[in-house]
């Protein structure tokens, strides 16, 4: 199996070097990564693609996220690393081209004495008829969930999302 490595970076996104992918989320170092957000008109409001982690994830087992997220490798650009982690991660092969809409920085202690502390870029597609074939080791459950019950949803229980969630969800709603 190949070892898989993140790209360590400051917090402009100059790169730095690669580290071996567990070792940089033992030792919290910054490093890229993207999290992809699939939107669909619902009729009366926006609604957007979500998953719930697979309970055999390195971290964050069971929480609601982004349609995918992940590291993008040596070489490929986020979009590119997007539009593969579609695939990988949720079986979704209709979506060709990802919008890099916004970034931003954060840090946050996980379970397992694991550190996420990532220069996180936000993608995202409109997808109204796309096929939709989950990994079940990445992905426990997936909906499409309305704007505003999401929205209800963070702010009366935010345990049950991913750390990075809330500010990829504001960054997309101020760039769509």
């Amino acid at each position: 199996m190949i070892e898989e490595q993140v790209i360590l970076v400051d917090p402009q996104g100059r790169e730095l070097g690669v580290q071996e992918k567990m070792q940089a989320h033992r030792d919290g170092v910054l490093h890229l990564a993207f999290s992809v957000l699939l939107y669909r008109d619902g009729g009366n409001e926006r609604e957007f693609l979500m998953h719930q982690r697979a309970l055999g994830k390195y971290h964050s087992g069971g929480l609601w996220t982004n349609t995918c997220c992940s590291h993008p490798r040596l070489g490929e650009s986020m979009a590119q690393a997007g539009i593969r982690r579609l695939e990988e991660e949720m079986g979704i092969v209709d979506i060709r081209t990802l919008s890099d809409v916004a970034s931003f920085v954060y840090r946050a202690e996980l379970d397992n004495d694991l550190v996420e502390h990532e220069l996180d870029h936000v993608l995202m597609a409109p997808a109204s008829d796309i096929v939709i074939n989950p990994n079940p080791e990445e992905v426990l459950a997936y909906r499409w969930w309305a704007q505003s019950e999401l929205l209800a949803a963070l702010d009366q229980e935010p345990h049950l999302f991913t750390a990075w969630f809330p500010q990829v969800l504001v960054l997309a709603l101020a760039n769509a």
